[in-house]
C-alpha cells in the first residue's frame, strides 16, 4: 500500500546551499520517478546563527521557486533548539508526524536517489512489522587525502561489513541516525529518550541517541533492519584528519553514554551488544595504548625501564626478557588486527556484482589499495591517541562542544595543528629518545614514525587530490569515476542556489 511519507532534513548553522540543493535534487528524481508512495519535505532548522538563519529563508523561496506548485517542501526553525537533533525531530512529531505513516531522516550532507528512498518505502509497506529500515550510506564528495582514503575504505571493505553485519543482526539491527526510514507510529510511541541521570540531579541529554532509539524500538517488538542491499545512499565524510577526530570526541561521549544503559530492562541481547560494542570501540584504544606503554618499558631485555625481584633473593633483580621472536609476534599481531578486515574486504570484493574495472581498472585498483593500506598504517597510531583523549574527557567530564562540522574540511594553522596533537608528538619524541638510548625496544619504531610525524601527516590529510595533476585518480571510487545522475544532478542544485538571488525573503 502506498505510504505518505515526510524526508526530514534537520539542520544546525549548515551550508545553506548544499543542504537546499541536496533537498532539491532529491525531490525533483522523485517526482520525475512517479512513485506510488506521496513524499513531503521539511527542512527542519534548529540554527542560531541570524546571518545563516536569514539565508535559509532565502534558499527555502528559492527551493518553492525551482520545484512545481504542487510539490510539498515545508522549512520550519526553531528559536530554542531545546533537546539539539530529538528535540528536533521530537518537536516535528508533536506537530505533524500523525499526517505521515513513515518518515526517512536525513543529515545535513545526506543525499539519497529516488530509487533508493522508494526501495526503502516499498520495503517499509511490505513488512508491517518493521519499525526501522537502515540503509549503508556511501561515502562521497571530499576531495582531500583523508576523504578519499575514508571513500575508498567504504567502497572496497564496506560491502563485506555490511553484507556480514545484516546477515547476523536479523531483526535486531542498529539505527545510525540518518539514512533511514522509520514508521512514524512505533517511533513516536515507544522512541522516546529519558534523560541520563547525574551526581548533580540535573540530567544530561542522550547523545548517541540513535544506537538507544532502536533499541527501545526493538523493545517494543518492532523489527530493526539493516539493508546494505539499497543502493543509491550517500553522505559525505570528515575532510581532515581533525575534523575526524572532532567529530569522534562527540561519538565517543555518547558511546560511553551507553554503559549506564546496559541495564535497560527489556533490551534484546543484540541490541545491549550494540550498546556495548560501541562503547568498546573507543576503550580499545586507550588498552592498545597501555600495551604500547607496557611493552616500551619493558624496552630491551637487561635494559628494562621496569625492574623484577625474585622472592628467594629480593636483592637481585630478574630482568623480563623480551625475545625478538616475542617482539616480531606482537607487532604482526597488532598490524594483522588492523589490516587483515581490508585484505578480506578488497578479496571478497570479486565476489560481489561490483567490478574492479568501476575502480579504474585492475592495475590502479592495487596502488590504490597500497597506498590507503599505508594510509591506514600511519594514521592509526595518531587515531588511537586523539581516541584516548576523547575517552579521557569524557571521564573527566568535558562535554563535548555542539558546534556544526566543518564539512568541507577546517582551515588550520601549523600552530593550531601543533597544538591539536601534541600528544602524539610528545609520545612519539618520547619513544625515539628511548630507542636512542637503548631502552625501548626498536620493533616500535613504525609506531613512534607515525607518531613523531603527526603534525605533517595531518595537515598532508587535507591535501586536496583533484588539485595535484598526478594525484587525480588516487584512491578514486566507482561513484568518481561514473558519477550516478542524482550526484551530478545535486552539484548542479547546489551552483543553482550558490548563484541565487541574496535579497532576503520570508520564509512561508
Amino acid at each position: 500500500a502506498p505510504l505518505n511519507v515526510a524526508l526530514l532534513v534537520p539542520i544546525y548553522n549548515e551550508d545553506t546551499s548544499e543542504v537546499f540543493g541536496n533537498a532539491c535534487a532529491m525531490m525533483s528524481a522523485l517526482r520525475a520517478a512517479g512513485p506510488a508512495h506521496r513524499f513531503d519535505l521539511y527542512i527542519l532548522s534548529d540554527t542560531q546563527d541570524a546571518a545563516i538563519a536569514m539565508a535559509e529563508q532565502r534558499a527555502f523561496a528559492t527551493l518553492r521557486a525551482a520545484l512545481p506548485p504542487d510539490c510539498a517542501v515545508w522549512y520550519r526553525r526553531r528559536v530554542q533548539n531545546t533537546g539539539r537533533k530529538v528535540g528536533n525531530i521530537g518537536q516535528w512529531l508533536e506537530n505533524w508526524g500523525a499526517a505521515h505513516d513513515a518518515m526517512l531522516v536525513l543529515d545535513a550532507d545526506s543525499l539519497m536517489s529516488a530509487e533508493a528512498i522508494v526501495a526503502l518505502s516499498d520495503e517499509m509497506s511490505a513488512d508491517p512489522t518493521a519499525g526501522l529500515i537502515q540503509s549503508a550510506p556511501m561515502v562521497v564528495g571530499s576531495d582531500t587525502l583523508f576523504g578519499r582514503m575514508q571513500q575508498f575504505s567504504a567502497a572496497v571493505y564496506g560491502t563485506l561489513l555490511s553484507e556480514g553485519l545484516a546477515g547476523w543482526t536479523g531483526a535486531e539491527g542498529n539505527y545510525w541516525g540518518h539514512n533511514a526510514i522509520l514508521r512514524t507510529r512505533a517511533f513516536a510511541d515507544c522512541a522516546g529518550l529519558p534523560e541520563m541521570p547525574s551526581l548533580t540531579g540535573q540530567g544530561g541529554l542522550i547523545l548517541s541517541h540513535d544506537f538507544v532509539e532502536a533499541g527501545l524500538l526493538r523493545r517494543a517488538g518492532w523489527a530493526v533492519r539493516f539493508m546494505p542491499s539499497v543502493k543509491g545512499s550517500y553522505e559525505e565524510p570528515p575532510a581532515t584528519l581533525i575534523d575526524y577526530a572532532l567529530r569522534d570526541r562527540r561519538w565517543c561521549h555518547g558511546n560511553l553514554q551507553h554503559l549506564s544503559l546496559l541495564a535497560t530492562r527489556g533490551f534484546h541481547a543484540v541490541s545491549r551488544f550494540h550498546l556495548f560494542h560501541g562503547a568498546m570501540s573507543y576503550l580499545l584504544s586507550p588498552a592498545w595504548f597501555g600495551l604500547l606503554v607496557i611493552w616500551a618499558l619493558l624496552g630491551n631485555g637487561h635494559n628494562s625501564v621496569i625492574t623484577y625481584f625474585s622472592l628467594e633473593n629480593p636483592l637481585y633483580p630478574v630482568w623480563p626478557e623480551m625475545s625478538r621472536v616475542s617482539s616480531v609476534l606482537i607487532l604482526l599481531f597488532m598490524y594483522g588486527m588492523l589490516l587483515a578486515p581490508k585484505l578480506m574486504g578488497a578479496v571478497a570484493l570479486g565476489l560481489t556484482d561490483v567490478p574492479i574495472r568501476s575502480f579504474g581498472g585492475a592495475v590502479r585498483f592495487t596502488v590504490s589499495l597500497v597506498v590507503e593500506i599505508l594510509l591506514s598504517i600511519l594514521f592509526a597510531p595518531i587515531m588511537m591517541v586523539q581516541q584516548l583523549v576523547a575517552v579521557l574527557r569524557s571521564v573527566i567530564g568535558m562535554r563535548p562542544i555542539w558546534s556544526p562540522q566543518a564539512r568541507k574540511g577546517g582551515d588550520y594553522s601549523p600552530g593550531t595543528v601543533l597544538k591539536f596533537h601534541l600528544l602524539e608528538t610528545v609520545s612519539g619524541a618520547l619513544l625515539v629518545i628511548g630507542m636512542a638510548a637503548g631502552v625501548v625496544s626498536l620493533w616500535l619504531l613504525p609506531i613512534a614514525i607515525s607518531l613523531i610525524a603527526a603534525v605533517p601527516l595531518s595537515m598532508l590529510s587535507g591535501l586536496r587530490l583533484g588539485e595535484r595533476r598526478g594525484l587525480r585518480d588516487v584512491m578514486a571510487t566507482p561513484e568518481m569515476i561514473d558519477t550516478p545522475p542524482i550526484l551530478q544532478d545535486a552539484r548542479a542544485h547546489r551552483a543553482l542556489f550558490r548563484a541565487a538571488d541574496t535579497t532576503p525573503i520570508a520564509a512561508e
